[in-house]
């Protein structure tokens, strides 16, 4: 398995762009992880979301968002 490729500054606000028009929501904001380069962390507002990877396998490059959503999460709904 290769190596995870870094996040750039520059894909992290493409992605936070394309984001925002697809939620069209202007409170999502992505940023770089405070010690890891291999992916970057996704907030709507102040909340922790997720965490967006890059995937560069077979020549293409996506971006893969991982988040989890706890049972009290829904409770309080």
């Amino acid at each position: 398995m290769a190596k995870p490729k870094p996040v750039t500054p520059q894909e992290a606000k493409n992605v936070e762009a394309y984001l925002r028009k697809l939620f069209a929501n202007k409170s999502i904001q992505v940023r770089a992880r405070p010690k890891a380069t291999d992916a970057v962390e996704m907030y709507v507002g102040d909340e922790f979301v997720g965490v967006i990877s890059k995937d560069t396998e077979d020549g293409d490059v996506c971006y893969q968002i991982s988040m989890t959503v706890l049972d009290i999460d829904l409770e309080q709904g």
